[in-house]
């Protein structure tokens, strides 16, 4: 062996932290294991990107078999790009990859800096969480191939489903956790068998050769479930070690290879039977609750079936007329109306007219893409200006919309005060249990060195805190099922926390408290003026046609007739009204000062009209507040403070009295004056809970704690809110708030419930009497316990509340 050799041997590769098994590879005094890792250090460090090493030692993925990058040739293929890319719009192209090597801060530091690495990104960006990063390139400089190459070469290779070649990312995270828990299951019931023998060995004593060969047997089963079935546990907990953390799978981790230890040790030495099967019963049910959980959040995300669960429709133009079909049954082919503001829900052809296309919400470019006939409008897109009619091309994209709606611009980055508060007492309690296990067994040992051992397994393995890792979870998810079926859909389950602490609610008026397309309507002259005319009206149906606002869908609900004229120069004025020009003649549509009245209206919400200048009249709108509102304000009002933000002005006050206090309404309200109020109620200590229309209080919604949009037949989804009630459950608001607050509650003692088991499981395993067999017994029953408690009493709260049958 060479002196350089010599030198690298027991090293680690200063890139990924394996073992350096060719201790000849190293650079600027540096080893690695291997060239593949060398080379990446020198791209890192070629491209100023040496600050990845800093953030975490040995941060990489190694690099050792890149494969033949001839495999990436697919990605050449003009309709395989088309599948895998989410949009392109102009030179640039962006593309959401799972990346499951995502492990630290580190990951994210170099992902972040592709662009540094290959000039043809334009950017980048990391979800964590997800193991996702989404990026842009440019199609002139770079090409899919060559991003996914270099992403391959740095130890960062992208999961892409090449099956089918569509844009799904593969997940094989459920498809690895069914595997382990089929292992567990397997081992476990062939355990149990070979296990009766020494159960019954009481009465009728197994033959000592006979009973060595079943307990190597069940030996031999319990294997894999340590190396497959429990890996993971293992995993995170060296990952949260080399992170300087100590996080609750640690303490789990912990206790399973005590009892495995200790289990060979008795094998081994002839000193018992071992507790195969009591260990592989620990990770059988620790696998079914993480499987409950990942199962809850798929049925309660809109990533499980976003078209289903999504309680929006969109405006599709059928021989008969325009009909309000849900998302769900939206085809190829379908021609669709989008109004101004409203979301393009699927890649669609824009036909006949021009138009502006915001995707501020998709790419946080401000400024409209001007777009003509015949162009592809991208889902996520919002409307601006007059309603387009489009057909669309591809399916309603679930999993595209989720991520808008759940993009860093529009999170309110909750705390989730509850998860994060398994973690801080999980780090403490581990500390204490392994202090107490180590006294306990320095304890006993100078006095009973088997009394010892018993010890510190005993107290290891019985306080293992898995009821705190499920507790929270559990009760959130089932939670959020029991809200989803009552069609009250949550982004997220911080979001049900931040109901819990909800002390204000801000209602909007129109649409949110009176039903939409609901109110009687009549047109009251101006002074001087005459009725409109059949031209004027149909000139105003429609202008109003283009407006999603709930005034003037009523209005154009009201007003008859098929035949609709084309309007030019479109513009709307949030919290003011719109206008336009049609057969030259400019017509405005909104409030008395946009239009220019002279009069102020005293009763019913009112929309003025005027033509070229000259105000006409106004139609008066007899509101009709939703079934129940008086019974719905009545008991929100005594746990909560409620006030109304109105844009209509004042001329409802004396009936809106019945259900608030004078000081907590408020006419008159733009948009602007509705943040204002929000943000001064915020820095007052309120914790705010604002209910409204989805896109004209997309403001409001993204200020408040917690922003919910009503949704009643109109495609109102807003990315700004953190969830969708469907407007026919309005009246259960209460129930829902309450049922967040049982949520909370519940977590609480479930935490006071394994603190307790704990600390009597403690009591007895430090005197050395309580047998690892029982408190192998005891750590699964305890997290069944309080698993079963944590759903049973949160569905019974749920049945409580009337949200369950």
């Amino acid at each position: 062996m060479s002196p350089e050799q010599s030198a690298g041997a027991g090293k680690i590769c200063f890139h990924c932290g394996e073992p350096v098994t060719s201790p000849g590879i190293r650079s600027a005094e540096k080893y690695f294991c291997c060239n593949g890792c060398k080379q990446v250090f020198l791209l890192l460090n070629e491209s100023n990107l040496y600050s990845y090493y800093d953030l975490n030692p040995a941060p990489g993925k190694t690099a050792r078999e890149p494969g033949n990058k001839s495999r990436f040739a697919y990605l050449e293929d003009p309709t395989v790009i088309d599948r895998l890319t989410l949009r392109s719009e102009g030179d640039l192209t962006t593309a959401i990859f799972k990346i499951p090597s995502i492990h630290c801060s580190s990951c994210v530091y170099v992902l972040e800096k592709l662009y540094k690495l290959e000039p043809g990104i334009k950017s980048s960006g990391v979800d964590f969480l997800r193991k996702e990063v989404s990026l842009k390139y440019a199609a002139s400089e770079t090409s899919l191939r060559k991003v996914v190459e270099l992403l391959a070469s740095i130890g960062y290779e992208p999961q892409i489903d090449t099956a089918d070649a569509k844009n799904t990312i593969r997940s094989d995270s459920r498809r690895d956790l069914y595997i382990k828990i089929g292992i567990a299951g397997f081992a476990f019931g062939n355990i149990m068998l070979l296990s009766l023998p020494d159960y019954l060995a009481i009465r009728n004593p197994v033959d000592p050769p006979l009973q060595t060969l079943f307990r190597v047997l069940s030996l031999l089963l319990a294997l894999p479930v340590l190396l497959v079935s429990a890996r993971g546990y293992f995993k995170s907990a060296l990952t949260g070690l080399r992170q300087g953390l100590i996080n609750i799978d640690f303490p789990v981790s912990l206790g399973i290879l005590s009892l495995f230890g200790r289990s060979v040790y008795e094998i081994f030495t002839g000193a018992g039977a071992g507790y195969m099967d009591s260990f592989v019963a620990l990770v059988f049910l620790l696998l079914l609750g993480k499987l409950f959980q990942e199962k809850s959040y798929a049925t309660l995300s809109f990533e499980r079936d976003f078209r289903s669960y999504f309680p929006v429709s969109v405006i599709k133009k059928t021989p008969e007329g325009e009909v309000n079909i849900p998302l769900s049954k939206l085809k190829i082919g379908d021609r669709i109306l989008i109004r101004n503001g409203e979301i393009i829900p699927a890649d669609s052809i824009l036909i006949r007219s021009d138009t502006r296309i915001d995707y501020s919400f998709v790419t946080g470019e401000s400024n409209p893409v001007k777009k003509t006939a015949g162009e592809l409008l991208y889902a996520g897109g919002r409307q601006v200006g007059g309603a387009i009619e489009v057909d669309v091309v591809k399916p309603v994209s679930q999993s595209y919309l989720t991520r808008l709606w759940n993009k860093d611009l529009y999170r309110k980055h909750q705390k989730s005060h509850l998860l994060s508060l398994t973690d801080r007492v999980s780090r403490n309690f581990t500390a204490g249990v392994v202090l107490i296990a180590l006294a306990a067994g320095f304890y006993w040992l100078w006095q009973d060195f088997p009394r010892a051992v018993n010890a510190f397994t005993a107290v290891l393995i019985v306080a293992c805190p898995c009821a705190l890792a499920l507790s929270a979870p559990f009760t959130l998810g089932t939670a959020m099922r029991v809200m989803g079926k009552n069609q009250f859909y949550l982004k997220n389950v911080n979001v049900i926390e931040a109901l819990e602490r909800i002390d204000t609610i801000i209602f909007d008026k129109t649409g949110t408290l009176t039903y939409s397309g609901k109110s009687a309507v009549r047109f009251i002259p101006a002074a001087g003026q005459k009725e409109l005319t059949p031209p004027e009206q149909k000139r105003v149906r429609s202008l109003v046609r283009h407006s999603s606002h709930p005034l003037s869908q009523s209005l154009y609900g009201w007003l008859s007739g098929a035949d609709l004229l084309e309007v030019r120069d479109y513009r709307e004025v949030p919290g003011q009204g719109i206008e336009g020009f049609i057969e030259g003649h400019h017509v405005k549509v909104g409030s008395a000062e946009f239009t220019g009245a002279a009069q102020k209206v005293t009763a019913g919400s009112s929309v003025w009209i005027a033509q070229d200048d000259k105000c006409r009249g106004y139609f008066r709108f007899s509101n009709e507040y939703r079934e129940g509102l008086g019974t719905t304000l009545e008991r929100l009002s005594k746990n909560y403070t409620i006030a109304l933000l109105s844009g209509d002005n004042d001329r409802e006050r004396e009936s809106l009295l019945r259900y608030f206090t004078a000081e907590d309404l408020h006419f008159d309200q733009s948009p602007f004056d509705k943040l204002k109020f929000i943000s001064e109620k915020q820095r007052s200590g309120a914790r705010v809970l604002m209910i409204g229309d989805g896109l004209n209080d997309a403001g409001s919604l993204k200020q408040s704690d917690v922003g919910v949009s009503i949704s009643e037949d109109k495609n109102a989804f807003s990315p700004a809110c953190d969830g969708i009630l469907a407007a026919g459950e309005f009246a259960e608001l209460p129930d829902f708030l309450l049922l967040s607050k049982d949520a909370g509650r519940i977590i609480r003692m479930s935490f006071l419930i394994s603190f307790l088991y704990n600390s009597i499981g403690i009591g007895f395993a430090v005197t050395g009497n309580l047998s690892p067999l029982i408190s192998a017994v005891l750590m699964p029953v305890s997290s069944v316990s309080v698993v079963a408690f944590s759903t049973l009493v949160t569905r019974f709260s749920g049945r409580r509340r009337g949200l369950l049958i």
